[in-house]
């Protein structure tokens, strides 16, 4: 990958990460000239990102090159692609309003519209998580700035939630795919279903579980960074919508039913989906109380529609692909390839998901894939990754 990326360092003390980055690109032969802002300086040291880009620092929007020419358009016209890493929430901000009161700023600015820019943010959670943070991201996003990150987990601050800067091989992995694209499933289309569904009982209480959705939404990632046009069909979570991706938030399991009907046909099927298996048969419309003598509710209860199996059902807009997820606590392999079997999808995804496993609504996940030819393990790993691992598994099936 021998491209030249203008890489921008902002204030946050993720900045250190970003010298991991440097000799990360360097190694795959890119070159990289570093922008390091007067925040930025405050974590790492311009010798210290000069020593390892092995090119100049800069840092001053009024300084000129030795050519005479201004920095913040010599330094776009050469580049193949800027990244940012970290972003702190001011910079975003700028970028929103188009300020150009520093190097960076300017720079930006100046970027040609058909310049790929890759923004990895990195804040306190509640900046994040802030209104303004939100339109501004907004903004961007819609002007096709792509956003990688941020992640979920500790803080610095010693908060925790969204606001944690992605790895550097993670945001090396999304540099290369923009930069040297393989896409080995243009042209293919693909459905993902994730997360819960809620089934109401009255108008504030439901039944439903404890998935994060995080596991589909890796695989919706991993099959759109391969090329695929894909469609999330996505139940209530806290997950962030992820770019290039046609996202359609659903409640209930009748509605992600009828939501994968109306996207059909497509190639590729991928029910990550916990859904409920039952709801409730009549549903109160006002919520329903305590009575004096405490007497405690009984629902009658009826079964949901089965997505999997319907998708799966032999016709002539059935998926050429079609993938399940089983969620079992016992007896994984056994109770999880009789589903495959009464379902009819072609593979079937099983987890152990077991209170100890933290793995239902957890960041890793530890699965094996079930087919007619046999059975693939993919030891405990990062959900993003396990992602990624099925995803090359469903390219190779195109390929045969």
């Amino acid at each position: 990958m021998k491209k030249n990326v203008l890489l921008i360092i902002s204030g946050g003390i993720a900045a250190y990460k970003s010298l991991e980055l440097i000799r990360l690109l360097r190694a795959k032969g890119s070159n990289v000239k570093c922008i390091l802002t007067q925040g930025g300086e405050q974590f790492i040291t311009p010798l210290s990102v000069q020593t390892l880009s092995g090119q100049a620092v800069y840092q001053d929007l009024f300084e000129l090159t030795v050519t005479n020419e201004i920095e913040h358009i010599t330094l776009t016209r050469e580049a193949d692609m800027v990244v940012i890493y970290p972003a702190s929430a001011d910079l975003i901000a700028k970028m929103a309003v188009g300020l150009a009161d520093d190097l960076a700023s300017a720079l930006l600015l100046a970027t040609p519209p058909s310049m790929p820019i890759l923004v990895a943010p990195a804040m306190n959670v509640q900046m994040w998580e802030n209104a303004a943070t939100k339109e501004n991201v907004h903004k961007l996003k819609s002007r096709g700035i792509v956003f990688v990150g941020p992640d979920h987990g500790d803080m610095a601050c010693g908060e925790y939630g969204y606001g944690r800067l992605v790895s550097p091989e993670s945001m090396l992995k999304h540099i290369e795919n923009h930069l040297a694209p393989y896409r080995p499933l243009s042209g293919r289309t693909a459905l993902v279903t994730a997360g819960p569904t809620y089934e109401p009982i009255d108008p504030v209480r439901f039944l439903g579980n404890y998935s994060s959705g995080r596991q589909g939404y890796a695989i919706a990632e991993s099959l759109r960074d391969a090329g695929a046009d894909v469609t999330l069909i996505s139940g209530p979570v806290s997950l962030i919508p992820p770019d290039n991706i046609r996202v359609i938030s659903i409640q209930t399991a009748q509605e992600m039913l009828n939501a994968c009907l109306e996207m059909l046909p497509v190639d590729i099927a991928v029910m990550a989906a916990a859904v409920a298996d039952w709801r409730a048969k009549e549903v109160s419309n006002q919520k329903i109380k305590k009575t004096g003598d405490e007497k405690i509710p009984s629902f009658e209860l009826t079964t949901n529609p089965d997505i999997l199996a319907t998708i799966s059902r032999p016709n002539p807009h059935r998926p050429k692909l079609v993938i399940g997820f089983a969620a079992e606590t016992n007896d994984l392999l056994d109770n999880a390839d009789t589903k495959r079997k009464r379902k009819n999808c072609d593979w079937i995804i099983v987890n152990d998901v077991n209170p100890d496993t933290k793995i239902m609504g957890g960041v890793e996940n530890e699965v094996t894939i079930l087919s007619s030819s046999g059975k693939q393990h993919f030891e405990r790993a990062d959900k993003k990754e396990i992602g990624r691992l099925l995803t090359k598994d469903i390219i190779q099936f195109f390929n045969h």
